[in-house]
This record gives structure tokens, sequence and C-alpha cells, in this order.
């Protein structure tokens, strides 16, 4: 398992997993219209991603990875600054047909690691509370798991060990 920074050719195989194996709702904000993979809704997919690609130093402060599994794009997964400089925010989604097969909570140990060579000391993420892969892949990585007042959502903290290098970080384009 690996994370690749979304360039435009990774991005053209990220839009077909996408409009294949995945719900919009599950991979990108909501965009008005009828409901599944529009041509509309798939333009504002490859722009959400596209302005992300100067990474955590641009101007958005939000870089995105496709997740590649046994050499497939299998999902995709960002980190966004949050709090200053030493917070970071994470998410993820995976094709469904790639769910339950452990790649979440590796992603997750990857993002950690990209998050500690960007000098994080902390990872957030929030998921809702009925979402058990999120949450099993946010436990088997050592989250801090609060509930929301609202009890739907879940926040995750993630505390990074300092003292330890990154196990693996993915190569940058």
């Amino acid at each position: 398992m690996e994370l690749r920074h979304v360039d435009e050719e990774i991005l053209q195989e990220l839009l077909l997993v996408a409009v294949n194996d995945a719900v919009p709702g599950e991979v990108m904000p909501p965009v008005a219209g009828p409901p599944g993979w529009t041509t509309k809704r798939q333009e504002a997919f490859l722009a959400w991603h596209r302005v992300r690609r100067p990474g955590l130093a641009g101007p958005l402060h939000e870089c995105t990875f496709a997740i590649i599994n046994d050499g497939r794009i299998v999902g995709s997964a960002r980190l966004a600054r949050h709090d200053g400089q030493d917070v970071l925010e994470t998410g993820m989604w995976l094709a469904r047909s790639e769910r339950g097969r452990g790649i979440g909570t590796a992603t997750l140990r990857k993002l950690l690691d990209e998050a500690a060579s960007a000098g994080a000391r902390a990872v957030i993420a929030e998921t809702t509370a009925d979402n058990a892969a999120a949450l099993a892949a946010l436990r088997n990585n050592d989250a801090r798991l609060t509930p929301h007042q609202d009890s739907t959502h879940v926040r995750a903290q993630l505390v990074l060990d300092e003292t330890q290098p990154p196990s693996s970080a993915s190569p940058n384009p």
C-alpha cells in the first residue's frame, strides 16, 4: 500500500474509480443537481483535487493522495492544516469493493508518516459514530476518540511520536 500525490494522470484514474465504485457523497463535497455522477459532479471532483495540488504550502494548505494497493488506485486521502502549522486534519475514502481489507488502517499509518514529515505534532479526523470501519482504522492507529455532543459524530486525535522517524513516507512526483 502506498500514497501518491494526485497529478493529472492519477486524477483521471481516481475519477474512474470514484465513478465506477463509489457514491459522490462519499468522496466529495455536495454538488447541486440530480443524483449520481453527472458531468457537473465529475468536473467538480476534478476541480476539487486540482486546486489542492500545491499541497500543504499552497493557498488552501491541503494536499490529496491517491491510495494505491497492489498497483491499483483504490481511493483517496487528504491532509489539511488545522489550527496552525502543527495540527493536520485528515480524511479518506475507499472504493466500495476495496473496503474491509485493512487498507484504511494502512493508509492512516502512511498519512501519519506524511504528517510527521510535514512537522505536525498531531492529526485529527472526524467520522460518524456508525462508521465502524473508520473507527477501527482510527483505533488501530491509537487514536483518542471523543463523541460529539450530537452523538452522531466522533472526533479522533492522533498524537505523533516525535521520537520515531516516519516508517516510509510516500514519494513525491
